[in-house]
């Protein structure tokens, strides 16, 4: 048997294709020309970004073709728009419309980390593999490869894809910025995603590796000897001279002061003379990026692999609910609008892709029940009963923490509660929460008329208003006996492809017009209104009206329950300028939903300067009294090449001014960068404008997350794991540009993991304030949890504040590195003719050991090609026997067994009909091996 460390030294060269397949917002600017860790975007030459995008969308295309055709469906993707491939992967016999949102999301998630490195770590050699740290820069790669498995094992997909970003800026950095492709080399260096293979034939400390005068004799930097010697070296980068021992290569470029000629070994610009190293080091950087990409895959599984990219239908069912003693009919109400929900699309794109249940009572809230399973989740909630209570308010925000931290971001949030909050202490992070995931939550309480605060230290049912417009949502108070109807709004909004077309709040109210457009693209048209003693009328583009006593007219039928007036747009409706005129003297708001492909995603952020300029996604509110810049993209059914977007503003949600006195940079492929000179004082939200090509109409869409300004600024560096039972540092720093003194300083995480930092910070306007705080999880944390954390400033007035939100993963030090092994023990071919036409009545096996050696032990055995039977004795025996049978018309197998931490072990077996002898040979896409009668394994 072939010895898994003989393995690698057997490569193919893996070439792939730069081709750009979707329009996804980059997330690295050009702000100036320095060198940079493979250049910003311009030129000829390739990104981390670029990079990072080609290889993920093969590997996710590889993955939903997999996935479709096991499923028995043809994959054939209409066109490259993000909406076209997740149609096409999700399956193309189900009806309703597919909306790109949360793949383009989590590729902008993995983007934003991966650019991070240039402004976060720019010095740090690891990250980089500079100064020669080859073997700390492998560390970070395989110990992220852990997280990122651990993670995907526990569903904690956001934190896995953070991860991602990271690991894949350094990965690609290998070979920028040493000299693999110098010494000839076309194929991925496989060790540096296989800790159990060495690092071989490093150049050490007292090495010389370049020289600083090259000359006509000589013209190359890497001296003869190490290229002779394949010897394994990198570039210094530093800013002061002395950073380079004497002898060795420098970084290279303009701010790389270790080279008096800005001369260095880096490739990271397809600059003159370096033009096939450029290329090369790009192709080596993709081919490798696919290799780790496909280890993820096969120790995740596809099903999973895919939720991580965010290939799921854009619908999440997440209810938090009451269950103290006076909760019963609303419990009815919750279980009756869940099975609703999951029997009346099944099978659909609607079909929610996650359930997630969080009960709340007094004294105690959870746990979160999170599963893809509608059968699970339908038993979950039958559980629920009323019970306890006694003191009117209840732990509602401590549940919706829980939600707003396990649920996808951009979810659909609904609570049901007759009680006002007891826990108010949390509402800042609840805010926080919300502005972070840009997820809405729906408030639905009965019996809050009857409610009184009882002490300042509880909340009151106006929290819950102030929460729901914050996030986009409603504030919806109604008796139990007209819950039912209610309802109706979570089957409206628990959909796939759900936009904001309009949202706006008066308080206090006044009579007010609002217009707004509805394009032809638009299904499902709702208008919801929530307030008391109102009157309104509503207006098509032909000048028909329809008041609030006509409960079915022309133009809409209209119900109204509690304080909510809920207005279905009729689907014969034209196309166009609408408008509503709204009257009443009491506080009211409104929004304007519907179903449609066209959409955008959009990030506030700023840019940061050094040798590596960029811009970085802000994680609290922008900063007041500068300009702003956003970054956003926009999706269509036929990709963004398909609209034109004529005005992006941002529109205060109390008021309706929109602010649109910057500028607008079309970056490409739907990307659009905005700079606001003034920035509303007031909660605002994002709104864009345009024209659908594909159908010639005009569309609007709003953003529905509120945003303030703060003069605060909060900087946190984070790119480690913790581990369980360990106090893990992280250092922040604090500045403000407003008055400077003293700032209260709030944590929280949602695991209650213990704590320790400063309560108070004393700021000097415009300088930065250094603290730590110390999270320390219980020795017993599962591997792969991951832990939200909030960090809120806030000034002693209290009149300005602003917040960070954090994903840290614990993962369980790794000890086992060695993938599980693979050895045949028997072959029955003999009854499999040569002649394939007469295969169909004919079978073969083939039966294989797998063993773990000392190792965490195997998890799970699947098989990937091949279209037998495959069994296995049980996993918990220290050998496994494998056995697989076929028909004789296909005499190729491949599984994959992997073991508790995610070490993947791969068995491929093809017979050879030439009659030869036994042959080794690898191939794409990975670690094929090639046999007849023998077996190797890992990735």
């Amino acid at each position: 048997m072939k010895s898994k460390k003989e393995s690698h030294h057997s490569w193919e060269t893996l070439r792939l294709t730069m081709t750009s397949v979707l329009g996804i917002a980059l997330l690295v600017l050009t702000l100036s020309s320095p060198t940079v860790a493979f250049v910003p975007i311009g030129g000829d030459s390739a990104s981390h970004v670029s990079i990072t995008r080609n290889a993920v969308l093969q590997k996710v295309t590889e993955t939903c073709q997999a996935v479709a055709e096991a499923a028995g469906h043809e994959f054939k993707p209409t066109g490259s728009s993000p909406e076209e491939l997740v149609q096409a992967c999700l399956g193309p016999t189900a009806t309703g419309e597919v909306s790109g949102a949360k793949f383009s999301s989590a590729l902008q998630e993995i983007y934003t980390q991966n650019a991070l490195l240039d402004r976060n770590f720019i010095y740090s050699a690891p990250h980089h593999f500079n100064s020669e740290a080859i073997l700390e820069g492998r560390s970070l790669i395989t110990g992220g490869m852990a997280a990122i498995k651990a993670n995907i094992r526990n569903e904690n997909f956001q934190a896995a894809r953070e991860t991602l970003g990271r690991v894949l800026h350094t990965l690609q950095d290998f070979y920028s910025h040493t000299n693999w492709v110098d010494l000839g080399y076309t194929e991925p260096y496989v060790n540096l995603i296989r800790p159990d293979l060495p690092l071989e034939n490093l150049a050490d400390k007292d090495t010389e590796t370049c020289s600083d005068s090259p000359n006509q004799n000589f013209p190359h930097l890497i001296l003869p000897d190490i290229l002779q010697e394949k010897k394994l070296t990198s570039g210094y980068f530093g800013i002061f001279p002395s950073a380079k021992p004497e002898g060795k290569c420098s970084h290279g470029g303009a701010s790389d002061l270790t080279s008096s000629s800005g001369e260095g070994i880096n490739k990271d610009e397809r600059t003159s003379g370096k033009e096939a190293l450029h290329d090369a080091a790009v192709n080596a950087a993709t081919a490798a990026s696919l290799e780790l990409l496909q280890d993820i895959r096969l120790a995740a599984g596809d099903n999973d692999f895919l939720r991580m990219m965010g290939i799921a239908r854009s619908s999440v069912l997440c209810f938090v609910i009451d269950t103290t003693g006076s909760m019963s009919d609303d419990i009815a109400q919750a279980r009756a609008t869940v099975y609703e929900i999951i029997d009346s699309k099944k099978g659909t794109q609607d079909e929610p892709s996650e359930y997630i249940l969080v009960p709340f009572n007094d004294p105690s809230f959870g746990p979160m029940i999170r599963t893809t399973d509608p059968d699970e989740m339908k038993s979950e909630i039958s559980k629920l009963t009323a019970s306890g209570g006694g003191d009117t308010p209840e732990l509602c925000l401590s549940g919706l923490q829980l939600a707003l931290t396990g649920a996808p971001s951009s979810s659909q949030i609904y609570v049901f509660t007759d009680a006002p909050p007891k826990d108010i202490e949390l509402i800042g992070t609840i805010f926080a929460l919300m502005g972070s995931t840009k997820s809405t939550v729906t408030f639905f309480v009965t019996g809050a008329g009857r409610r009184r605060r009882r002490s300042l230290k509880t909340g009151s049912f106006s929290d819950y208003i102030e929460l729901a417009l914050a996030s986009g949502g409603q504030a919806i108070q109604v008796s139990k006996r007209e819950l039912s109807l209610a309802t109706d709004i979570i089957l409206d909004t628990s959909t796939s492809a759900l936009v904001t077309v309009l949202q706006q709040a008066r308080n206090p109210g006044k009579q007010e017009t609002f217009p707004f457009n509805l394009d032809k693209t638009l299904r499902n048209a709702t208008i919801y209104i929530t307030g008391t003693s109102i009157t309104f009328t509503l207006t098509n583009p032909s000048g028909l009206t329809q008041d609030q006593s006509e409960t079915s007219g022309r133009l809409a039928t209209i119900q109204t329950v509690g304080n909510m007036w809920r207005i279905q747009i009729n689907s014969t409706r034209e196309t166009g300028a609408w408008k509503i005129q709204i009257n009443s003297y009491q506080p009211y708001t409104l929004k304007i939903t519907g179903q449609s492909t066209i959409t955008f995603i959009y990030n506030f952020v700023e840019s940061f300067a050094g040798p590596h300029p960029g811009y970085a996604v802000l994680s609290g509110r922008p900063q007041a009294g500068q300009p702003a810049s956003l970054l956003l993209s926009v999706l269509g059914k036929k990709g963004p090449s398909s609209m034109n977007i004529s005005e992006v503003g941002l529109v205060i949600v109390s008021g309706g001014e929109a602010v649109t006195n910057g500028t607008m940079t079309d970056l490409g492929n739907g990307d659009v960068l905005v700079t606001v000179y003034t920035v509303p004082e007031g909660e605002f939200v994002v709104i864009l404008k345009g024209t659908d090509r594909v159908s010639n109409t005009e569309f609007q869409r709003q953003s529905t997350t509120q945003i303030s300004v703060s003069k605060v600024n909060i900087q946190v560096m984070v790119d480690s794991s913790l581990e369980p039972g360990k106090p893990f540092q992280l250092n922040f720093s604090l500045k403000t540009e407003g008055a400077g003194g003293s700032y209260s300083i709030s944590a929280r995480n949602d695991r209650d993991f213990s704590m320790s930092y400063p309560e108070s910070l004393t700021l000097t306007t415009g300088v930065y304030a250094n603290a730590t705080l110390t999270i320390t999880p219980p020795a017993d944390t599962p591997s792969g949890t991951d832990a939200t954390l909030t960090i809120q400033a806030t000034s002693s007035s209290g009149a300005d504040s602003n917040y960070v939100v954090l994903r840290l993963s614990v993962v369980t030090k790794i000890t086992d590195f060695t993938p599980p092994l693979c050895e045949m023990v028997s072959l029955l071919m003999d009854d499999c003719l040569n002649n394939t036409s007469q295969c169909e009545p004919f079978h073969w096996q083939l039966s294989a050991n797998l063993t773990d050696g000392n190792g965490t032990g195997i998890e799970s055995i699947t098989l990937r090609t091949g279209k037998g039977n495959l069994t296995h004795t049980p996993l918990s025996a220290p050998i496994i026997l494998a056995n697989y049978n076929s028909s004789c018309c296909l005499q190729v197998v491949e599984f994959v067994a992997v073991d508790k931490v995610g070490n993947v072990g791969r068995c491929y077996y093809a017979y050879d009909h030439s009659g030869g002898p036994p042959a080794l040979t690898l191939s794409l896409p990975l670690w094929l091996c090639l046999l007849v009668s023998v077996f190797i394994v890992g990735p």
